[in-house]
């Protein structure tokens, strides 16, 4: 699908007049195209052939402009290749007396919008122009539209980070010091004491939404791309099962880990790629029953690097299991209700290893446990 971006010039343009350019080396054709068109309202321009409509697409920039295939010199198909790179938002329409299936589809891999055989008449001109300037319209609406959502996603993003998560932090601050002066100089009774950190739970449990939510916008955005370089997995690994050792023994869990030697890297983000590790081994430790495993293993697969996560928890049930990488999904069983969680956890996971190219794959019997296996392609020597 063809991409178009609105700029100053292209504003401005919208609210002239609209202008066309008839390219074929045909006196006859370029003169009976340009008396309808010109009647019809258009700024019409017309060249004898590719070099000196090549010209005139640079100077006049048209919104629609109607190329013959067959010409001499520069030809219609390597014609329609530079109009694109002049300007990709230009409607291209072909105009040929050799109209087959192949010219045409050759056509539209070339940038065209639609093509129109010799003969026409007026009126099929008129329809097959009016479509064409509808098109652009439209494209230039909806990126219009998708400009504005942008621009309320960005703000939006920074109400979120400045607005609501910065007070938040600064509430939780005031808790933190209110509960360890008191507690400390005796005069905070027990129930005093249970409800502040039921409030700075709530505080905690919220700011991660938000910066779940924040870490999901950054990943939509693309900006995660930026960042990329070679990476090796296993320091990465290595780095996140000792940091939750902490968590799974708290939860009496036993972490195993069997990390391939040599791996080779993958081209990545090293931050982004610990955090999918830290949700997925987090969820399997939390996610667990007493005296359970988690097991971490590294393998190689073709052109891919393979990491697999299983647990021998409770696991998913079939029914759930195709909602699991939505967005505040969570699985609600009895067994759950006292995990808490934004539902982020796993659509994140998913988006940043899509945006390495990867795949994410999850097997799972509900009471016997789950795996989840992550794909990602090997860094390119």
């Amino acid at each position: 699908m063809r991409s178009f971006n609105i700029t100053s010039e292209e504003k401005h343009k919208l609210s002239k007049q609209t202008a066309i350019l008839v390219i074929d080396d045909e006196k006859a054709m370029r003169d009976s195209c340009s008396q309808v068109l010109t009647k019809d309202g258009y700024l019409t321009e017309t060249a004898q052939d590719g070099d000196s409509g090549l010209q005139k697409v640079n100077q006049l920039k048209p919104d629609l402009v109607l190329v013959d295939l067959k010409m001499p010199g520069m030809g219609g198909m390597e014609l329609l290749e530079k109009i694109a790179e002049i300007d990709s938002n230009i409607v291209s329409i072909v105009i040929t007396g050799y109209a087959t299936i192949e010219s045409a589809v050759e056509a539209m891999k070339r940038n065209a919008y639609d093509f129109i055989p010799k003969p026409f008449t007026p009126d099929q001109l008129r329809i097959i122009v009016g479509r064409g300037l509808e098109k652009r319209k439209l494209a230039f609406e909806s990126a219009r539209l998708r400009q504005e959502k942008e621009t309320m996603r960005e703000n939006f993003i920074t109400l979120v980070s400045h607005q609501l998560r910065s007070p938040l932090i600064s509430i939780q601050q005031y808790f933190n010091v209110i509960l360890e002066g008191f507690a400390f100089k005796g005069e905070w009774t027990g129930q005093q004491n249970e409800l502040v950190e039921k409030v700075t739970k709530r505080i905690d449990s919220l700011l991660k939404l938000i910066d779940d939510w924040l870490d999901m916008s950054r990943v939509e955005a693309g900006r995660l791309i930026d960042n990329f370089g070679p990476v090796v997995l296993g320091p990465i690994l290595s780095e996140t099962i000792e940091l939750l050792k902490p968590l799974a023994e708290t939860r009496k869990v036993t972490l195993e880990a069997n990390l391939c030697n040599g791996l080779p890297g993958v081209q990545g983000d090293g931050e982004s790629l610990k955090q999918v590790f830290t949700n997925l081994i987090g969820n399997a430790i939390q996610y667990n029953r007493q005296g359970g495993t988690v097991a971490v293993n590294t393998r190689k697969d073709n052109n891919h690097i393979v990491v697999e996560i299983s647990d021998t928890g409770m696991g998913i049930s079939q029914e759930n299991l195709h909602f699991i990488f939505d967005e505040f999904f969570r699985v609600k069983t009895e067994e759950t209700r006292d995990i808490t969680g934004s539902g982020l956890g796993l659509p994140i996971a998913k988006r940043i290893i899509q945006a390495h190219n990867g795949s994410i794959k999850v097997a799972s019997e509900l009471g016997k446990g789950t795996t989840f296996s992550i794909f990602l392609p090997k860094a390119e020597q």
